[in-house]
């Protein structure tokens, strides 16, 4: 038998399309996984990928418990917490929000570069899209708190029985922690420019010494099978209801970033419905799920990079490698 773990993308479409005689399923798994610890240097990282076929179970994790930074990708267990309130009639998504200076923070989105002086109103719906669209992190820390805290989001997961994922801090706390801000002034009292201030404020030592504790922190984590197991308990209705689960994977088919990541080297009319992560100290993260043609079924993928030391786009080149090479496998191997 050839060595599995040498085999280039190439020859895993072969193998797949005209198989020898004796390769088992879990062979085939095999070949899969080989090409994506294959491409994973690419990142210039840590690549951890999970990957579930909907329709007929079959799964494959590459450092799948490992513990990866979510950056952003916490966004979507954050909507299925506020969702569910909705589904209890505890919110509307009409329900109207007043904007007030201290809910512009730092980071991602559109909130903070438009409304200089707050006052207007939008409604849940309204910034449920703003987070999960263009992950606005000002629409995201209002929402988590509309939903009850981190502490409710987690108490949501558990009672989906979802291990693996933790939800701890809002995007300003976050990001604060990861860049060596310390001492944050009442978020009644921060501002963007202020916390821009406090950032060029850090020394180069603190902030290496802030890195190398937010790697070692188990807060605002996932696991890439913690993760593919949410995003099969959304698609399958076991989440929401059924109107809710609509709307969340319609807004995620919607998501405007990412478009190198899982989406990267598919064919360009494939949809994915995903939602993002990203933080400028080598952290990438795409998370969704992948509707294969010729009726092949659905296909989650959930990747993260940690500690990488190159560029953006070499992050979304390993992702986008890796869920081609999960496409490709589940597209010439439906196991209809």
């Amino acid at each position: 038998m050839p060595n599995l773990r040498s085999l280039t993308l190439t020859a895993l479409v072969v193998g797949v399309l005209a198989a020898p005689a004796g390769l088992t399923a879990q062979d085939r798994l095999d070949l899969l996984q080989a090409e994506i610890e294959r491409v994973a240097p690419i990142s210039g990282g840590v690549l951890g990928v999970g990957v579930y076929h909907l329709e007929t179970g079959r799964e494959l994790y590459v450092r799948g418990d490992d513990h990866y930074p979510m950056a952003s990708s916490f966004k979507v267990p954050v909507a299925v917490q506020l969702l569910t309130l909705v589904d209890q009639g505890k919110l509307r998504l009409d329900s109207m929000v007043t904007l007030t200076p201290s809910d512009l923070h730092p980071g991602s989105g559109t909130l903070t570069s438009l409304f200089d002086d707050p006052g207007v109103s939008l409604s849940i719906r309204n910034l449920l899209e703003l987070m999960l669209l263009i992950s606005d992190n000002s629409a995201t820390d209002i929402l988590l708190r509309i939903a009850g805290g981190s502490s409710q989001v987690n108490a949501r997961l558990a009672a989906l029985g979802v291990t693996g994922i933790s939800v701890d801090r809002p995007t300003l706390n976050l990001i604060a922690d990861a860049v060596g801000v310390r001492n944050l002034p009442p978020e009644s009292e921060l501002s963007p420019a202020r916390f821009r201030e406090l950032s060029r404020a850090v020394t180069e030592d603190e902030r290496k010494a802030a890195v190398e504790a937010f790697y070692q922190d188990r807060r605002d984590t996932a696991t890439p099978r913690g993760m593919a197991a949410l995003l099969r308990k959304i698609w399958r209705g076991e989440a929401l209801s059924a109107a809710n689960t609509a709307l969340l994977i319609d807004i995620m088919f919607r998501c405007e970033t990412g478009q190198a990541r899982i989406k990267g080297l598919l064919p360009p009319d494939i949809r994915v419905a995903h939602k993002t992560g990203t933080l400028g100290l080598g952290v990438a993260a795409d998370v969704g799920i992948i509707e294969l043609p010729n009726s092949a079924g659905h296909l989650i993928v959930t990747a993260f990079v940690k500690r990488s030391t190159r560029d953006g786009p070499a992050q979304e080149r390993a992702i986008a490698q890796a869920a081609r090479a999960a496409y490709d496998y589940f597209v010439f191997n439906p196991g209809r």
